[in-house]
Formats: C-alpha cells, structure tokens, sequence
C-alpha cells in the first residue's frame, strides 16, 4: 500500500537517488505516521478510561509522543535536504541522524514516564473491567501498528534513511507492547494480581530499551563508526578489479549523511607508469565508485615498483639494519618506488607491544637515520607501526 501511496502523492518517485524525492517520500511517511498515530492514541486513551486501565492509558499516551517522532522525521528531511553552505561544505545530511536521536529521547522518556506510573498502580492496584469490544479495537491498532512497522523498514531499506529505521523499531515495539497487553486483560480475568500495573512496567522497560538501542546506532554514527562491512568489501572489490592496481591500503570512509559520504584511499600502482595513463586509471575508478555506490573517493597513488628480485633484495638489506636496532622488530608490507635520482622504502614496523605515541615516533626516526648512514639516498617512509598478533 505505501508504494500506491508514495506513486499518488510523490511526483517521479521512482529516482530515489534525487534528493527532493527522497525528502518528499520521508515527509509522506511522516504524515501517514501522524495519521495513524493519531487514530490510535484516541482509541487507546477512550479504551483506557473506559475500563480505568493505567497499561491502555499509557500506551495511548507512547503513541501520541509517537506523533511528535513523525513531526521530527519531516522538519529533518527538509532540514538535511539543505545545500551545502561555507560553514557545512559536506551538507547537512546529519540532521536526519540528530532527529533519530531526538526520536529515541522521547521513546525513552515515554518509556520512564510509564514505568513510574505503572509501578504506581502495582502499589495501589485498582480493578480493571473487562470488555470485549476493547480487545477487538486493541488488535485493530495492532494491524495499524503493524502496517507502519513493514512500511518504515521498506522504506529504511530503499532509502537508507535513519528516522524511518528508529520509526520502524518504535512501531515494532508497539506492536509488542499492545500484543502483551491484550494477553495480560486476559490473564486477569482468572487472578486477582495487579496484572494491569505489571504488564505496564513490562511495556514501559521495552519502550526504554527501544530508546537506548536507537540512541547508540545514532550517536556511533554522529561520532563516527565504522561504515557497514559490505559497503567496505564492495569498494575494495571494484578498487581491486581496476586495471594495473597492485595493492590499496588506508581506506576511510565518513558518513556525513545519506547520499553525502565521503572517502580516501591509497592505491599502488607500477612506477613505470606514466602520469596520464595512472591519471586516467585513477579518474575511472573514481566515477565508477560514484556512480554504483554514491560515494565521493579521493584516490591517492603510490607509485610501487614490480622489480621483486630488487625489492627483496633491499628488504633484506632494511631488515637487518632494523635487527641491529631491536632484534624483536620485524618489517611488513615493504615497498620501493624509483626513478631517476629517487629512491623511496616504504613499510611498516611489526612490534611486540603497544607503544605510546612518542615511543613510536622516537623508533621511527631511530630506523631511519640507521637507514641514512647506511643508504644516504633513500627516501624512508615507515607508514605504521602495528602489534605482533599472537599466533
């Protein structure tokens, strides 16, 4: 039904790469969202005074705090739709990410809200009457619920937008929470235990864990988590594939918003390559990773040569002055490039505990001018020093 709804009301919302569209789909689903919560926080609330409920009555209240979440969803769409301006040149894609955050407060607020009166109400339990007509219109609002849980993920999943993503978790948790409740008026039908204030507390801790869990994702991704593994296995694979690539290190990627994510990396290439023809290699793979993953990538080369024999030879050659330094410290991923009157080592330093920063760079510069006396002409370049994995 939201794809019919997305075509009736979305004018070519078949581009979702367009960034218009996409804000114009999110707004929609904001809109559906503070319809249906609406509609159900009326029943709820008339449900819950009807029978004195205290687990109904707070549940109708977490759905119209729900209709505060859509309002949110549509001022971020718009506000992260923003152009790029001289104090955010990488846009404004993060508003989308901040209102995710501001959707899992009030999820979690909600929830500490219900949870005090809900305690309240096991203290001084209070009867509930049961009426049947009330569990026919609590699974009615369960249906809804349920429908706006697979339209948010569909719609997480098509346009990779957060708010829809935290939307779709809080309407899942409400299916949950109402489900628990319609069971728990059945169970007090045949107890006299406080059914009422426990299932309330039960419905308010999953409204607060659905706030917390939401909030994490959020915050790692505004501090700057690591990317999803796939979308890194999919760069590395087309990096690789390019021609006359020979190896890529130092990949970065930052997400500064759906559609707005940003990279770097190094890629090697044979020093016997000339500019333009390394240029265009480069340049393609470029387009090509904008174009199939709507990633921006600044490619950095490293000219490497391909003579092996030389470049084991001169490995050897390094590895020996670095023994004579700390016999426990080996060399990786050595490199050299050449041409004409240059002459460059690059590799990284294998160590056998961490060290501090300063400890790192007093051995770095150490290495190399052991490197100098021996072999004044080389350019050194020690790219990392990493920990001995233990075996």
């Amino acid at each position: 039904m939201i794809k019919i709804l997305i075509r009736w009301f979305v004018k070519n919302s078949e581009v979702i790469e367009n960034k218009n569209v996409r804000e114009q789909i999110i707004s929609l689903s904001g809109m559906i969202g503070i319809f249906c919560n609406a509609l159900i926080f009326v029943i709820k609330l008339f449900l819950g005074f009807s029978i004195n409920s205290i687990a109904i009555i707070s549940d109708a209240f977490n759905n119209l705090f729900d209709i505060a979440s859509s309002i949110i969803s549509i001022v971020t769409a718009k506000l992260a739709n923003r152009p790029p301006d001289a104090e955010h040149p990488h846009g404004h894609g993060r508003f989308e990410y901040i209102g995710s955050l501001g959707v899992a407060f009030i999820i979690f607020t909600v929830g500490f809200e219900l949870f005090k009166q809900s305690y309240a109400r096991v203290i001084n339990p209070e009867p509930v009457d049961f009426n049947p007509w009330v569990l026919m219109l609590m699974g009615f609002t369960v249906l809804i619920k349920l429908w706006m849980f697979m339209y948010n993920r569909y719609l997480h999943r098509t346009l990779n937008s957060s708010i829809n993503k935290a939307t779709a978790f809080d309407s899942l948790s409400d299916v949950v929470a109402t489900s628990l409740l319609i069971i728990s008026m059945l169970i007090a039908l045949v107890t006299p235990l406080p059914i009422d204030g426990f299932m309330g507390i039960l419905i308010a801790l999953m409204i607060m864990y659905s706030g917390f869990d939401v909030a994490k994702d959020m915050v790692g991704v505004l501090l700057g988590s690591h990317p999803q593994p796939e979308v890194i296995q999919t760069l590395e694979k087309i990096l690789k594939d390019g021609p006359s690539i020979l190896e890529i290190h130092d990949l970065q990627v930052h997400d500064y918003g759906p559609g707005r994510i940003l990279g770097s990396v190094h890629v090697e290439l044979s020093d016997t390559l000339n500019i333009v023809e390394a240029h265009r290699i480069i340049d393609a793979l470029e387009k090509q990773i904008e174009a199939e993953m709507n990633i921006v990538l600044t490619i950095h080369v490293d000219p490497i040569s391909t003579d092996t024999d030389k470049t084991n030879r001169v490995q050897n050659d390094i590895q020996v002055i670095v023994s004579a330094i700390d016999p426990s410290i080996r060399i990786d991923h050595f490199r050299i490039a050449q041409a004409k009157s240059i002459f460059v080592v690059i590799f990284d330093l294998i160590v056998e505990k961490t060290l501090l920063e300063s400890e790192q760079s007093n051995l770095k510069q150490r290495i190399k001018n052991s490197i100098h006396e021996c072999y004044p002409h080389y350019d050194v370049v020690i790219d990392n020093v990493l920990i001995q994995e233990k075996a």
